[in-house]
């Protein structure tokens, strides 16, 4: 079985390939990533990339412990891990520079 670290390295190194599996795959999700990585001044694979970092940084236990228990249903950990930290940092609220929901939105909370 691989250990989180192959996973996210996986992740990591598909994270240039992404945007245009995701155009295939999953079209609504690949036009939200690209509106907001426009909007934030950055590539998609730029914005990918922040996700990863932003999700290893910020993401509360419960964000962890949700994206390591999908992990047992999927040929592919490294792509669900992707998808999951990009879906995390697209609805992930508080903090203008992280998220695409305005920072009035759900909470108050600032995570960085």
């Amino acid at each position: 079985m691989p250990m989180l670290g192959d996973m996210l390295a996986a992740a990591r190194d598909s994270s240039g390939h992404f945007q245009a599996w995701l155009e295939r795959s999953d079209p609504e999700l690949a036009k939200e990533v690209q509106r907001v990585s426009t909007l934030q001044g950055m590539s998609p694979t730029g914005y990918v990339r922040a996700a990863m970092s932003d999700f290893n940084r910020f993401a509360s236990e419960e964000d962890w412990a949700t994206l390591t228990s999908s992990l047992k249903t999927t040929d592919d950990p490294g792509t669900l891990c992707l998808l999951g930290m990009v879906h995390w940092r697209l609805t992930a609220r508080g903090c203008a520079e992280h998220s695409s929901i305005p920072r009035g939105g759900a909470s108050a909370e600032h995570r960085s």
